[in-house]
């Protein structure tokens, strides 16, 4: 994997440089055109790079550190200052294109959050929501419980009433016939009794 990274990486450069040409070769133009860019925008850079470069080239084959560094000469510093500035163009475009994107996929990631996090809260709510009616309708099943425990102890008494006024009325009828019973057999009686004396 790492193999593979150092070929793309080496043809990521040299795309870079053929791409940065075309710039490059305007700049030139345009330093030869313009003293001020020539001197104060093209030949900085180079001076520098070569100072750098040749610091550690003497660095990296141990022969010590050089007193001074001498400057490249006009011609030389504007045409690697045109490419270096190319270059730096063509850099700055693609690593301002690799932080747009790294901006706008965190602020898509940011959004997919917030939307997971809505969600959450949202399900949250609901469950506490659903959470609060079932302990409401708890208590309102505990009362109905003992409102109906109360109307069937009343029920089973007025029921035990009602029985015991039924029975109480049975033996009121049951009495009454046998009154009325009685009160015929002594009608009968006496009129037995009456048309035995005439006859």
């Amino acid at each position: 994997m790492v193999v593979g990274a150092f070929p793309a990486a080496k043809l990521g450069i040299l795309a870079i440089k053929q791409i940065s040409k075309p710039i490059a070769t305007l700049l030139k133009n345009n330093a030869k055109q313009s003293p001020f860019f020539r001197r104060y925008v093209c030949m900085p850079p180079a001076q520098f790079y070569n100072w750098v470069e040749v610091k550690t080239k003497m660095w990296s084959m141990n022969l010590g550190k050089p007193v001074a560094v001498p400057p490249l000469n006009e011609a030389m510093a504007t045409e690697l200052g045109a490419n270096l500035l190319g270059e730096a163009v063509i850099f700055g475009i693609g690593a301002g294109l690799l932080i747009w994107e790294y901006v706008r996929s965190s602020n898509k990631e940011a959004k997919k959050e917030e939307d997971i996090r809505i969600e959450k809260e949202n399900l949250y709510n609901s469950l506490s929501d659903l959470q609060f009616r079932v302990e409401k309708q708890e208590a309102q099943i505990k009362t109905l419980t003992r409102h109906i425990a109360d109307l069937d102890s009343k029920w089973f008494f007025t029921k035990k009433i009602t029985l015991q006024r039924t029975s109480l009325d049975q033996n009121i009828i049951d009495i009454d016939v046998e009154n009325e019973v009685k009160s015929e057999t002594l009608i009968d009686r006496s009129i037995f009794m009456c048309t035995k004396m005439l006859f």
